[in-house]
């Protein structure tokens, strides 16, 4: 019954946020939401959890969960790779039970996104990632170019 409810405060009430919202390498077909020079390429749920808990939101992850009771996998349906990395969503309640915002400067879903993929590139993870990954791209398109020259 609880889908039922018309409480916006309710956990089943709250918006979902799929990663394929606001990831750059997938199409709008694919199910991309936002524009693809905003998204950010291949972000897990655990990154938009945390830019939303820091922004101060109240929200919660379904993922792969094997606990002793517990086995969630949400998925987004157009989602062709079953990868643990491409599973889950998040949920954000963006209205508090009398019906005003939780927090003014997300009135809408497209609010979320986009600032949830304006951070996302800010988090430390990404930062340290970014700077391991650009040296080993960096070499591997180095190795291609000499190859094209030698032809």
């Amino acid at each position: 019954m609880a889908h039922l409810t018309q409480n916006p405060a309710d956990k089943e009430r709250f918006i979902c946020l799929y990663p394929v919202y606001i990831n750059s390498k997938k199409t709008l077909a694919e199910g991309r939401r936002i524009p693809a020079e905003k998204a950010v390429e291949n972000p897990s749920c655990t990154e938009i959890r945390d830019v939303l808990t820091a922004a101060g939101m109240n929200v919660y992850m379904e993922c792969v969960c094997v606990c002793v009771f517990v086995f969630q996998n949400k998925m987004h349906p157009r989602e062709w790779n079953r990868d643990v990395q491409f599973r889950g969503r998040v949920r954000i309640q963006l209205k508090q039970e009398d019906g005003n915002f939780c927090q003014e400067k997300f009135s809408s879903r497209k609010d979320v996104m986009l600032y949830v993929a304006e951070m996302i590139p800010k988090l430390k993870t990404r930062t340290q990632k970014s700077g391991g990954g650009d040296t080993s791209s960096q070499q591997g398109e180095g190795g291609k170019k000499s190859k094209k020259k030698k032809k």
